[in-house]
């Protein structure tokens, strides 16, 4: 009931926080719509404001707002006139299907690596794993796209144009056009996974109980895999849930290198629109999706270590 109500007061200021930080931003929807070089009356542009509410004081609008998501209404366009409801759910599972790819590519690399790293401690293996960890979280994600594109698209020509196509549509061609972004996304990703394993696991194959079932001739890959492993699964399953709701913040950028429809350029397009109501909406929706995936990953706790208990 605590996390609920930190939650809610939470999204509270994140509402307050993105409706002033937009206001910020040199411009509104009328100077976007009507040009720099146009010419038009004051009363035209006056009109123009009254229609979009921007007549009104900062603190009215975001009362109007506000009471508006009370009421389950996340507003309307102002540049498409749909609801801004189904412009994210017509996005939604293009952001979905790269999150998830990005989150099975991180946790197939990262936590094998980091079991390696940790099993052959000091050797050349971990030193690659180290080093690669370290470089991994060094590559800005829009160079790395950026390369991934000039070197497998058109330098080597084995990627298609990106015309986007559904999953249902064709499965083959989808999983394609998806392997770059989710390669992109995910690498950063996969390193902190690795460091996080390989920490995890060294702590606890420092442990007696880890020595004894050594001592007991139990091989090193049983005493690994089955006993360490499953005892340094919390801090894993806390940076992997972490890292969910930083893939789905990175969307953003990697939708656009990779011309990807998903939400993220949805938000990008909708600030360059000064569309308030879209872009205001779409990222407290993607807020309340990261708090979400935060509590489920605080709920694992309880079903991974079963002297975890929540009280209300």
């Amino acid at each position: 009931m605590v996390r609920l109500y930190s939650m809610v007061l939470t999204l509270l200021g994140l509402t307050v926080l993105v409706f002033l930080m937009l206001r910020l931003v040199p411009g509104t929807v009328v100077e976007q719509m009507i040009g720099a070089d146009a010419v038009v009356s004051p009363a035209m542009v006056a009109e123009l404001k009254r229609f979009f509410g921007l007549d009104q004081p900062w603190w009215l609008q975001y009362a109007r707002w506000l009471g508006a998501l009370a009421h389950g209404d996340l507003g309307t366009s102002w540049r498409t006139g749909k609801p801004v409801a189904s412009l994210i759910l017509e996005r939604l599972p293009v952001t979905f299907e790269l999150t998830l790819l990005s989150v099975g590519f991180a946790l197939l690399l990262g936590v094998p690596a980091g079991i390696v790293s940790a099993a052959r401690r000091d050797h050349a293996v971990d030193n690659v794993t180290r080093i690669g960890a370290l470089l991994g979280l060094s590559v800005p994600v829009f160079w790395q796209g950026t390369m991934l594109i000039l070197f497998f698209s058109i330098y080597l020509r084995w990627m298609p144009p990106v015309m986007w196509v559904d999953f249902l549509t064709d499965p083959r061609r989808n999983l394609t056009i998806m392997v770059l972004p989710a390669l992109c996304l995910g690498t950063a990703s996969a390193a902190n996974i690795a460091r996080t394993t390989r920490a995890g696991m060294l702590d606890v194959l420092r442990s007696e109980y880890i020595r004894t079932a050594a001592a007991k001739g139990l091989s090193r890959r049983l005493v690994i895999l089955k006993h360490a492993l499953k005892n340094a699964l919390i801090p894993i399953v806390t940076v992997a849930g972490l890292q969910v709701g930083i893939l789905l913040g990175g969307t953003v950028v990697v939708e656009e290198v990779f011309t990807l429809p998903g939400v993220g350029r949805l938000v990008l397009w909708s600030i360059y629109q000064r569309d308030y109501p879209l872009t205001q909406s779409t990222i407290l929706f993607i807020a309340v999706m990261f708090m979400t995936i935060n509590l489920v990953v605080d709920l694992l706790y309880g079903v991974l270590d079963p002297r975890i208990r929540y009280s209300a």
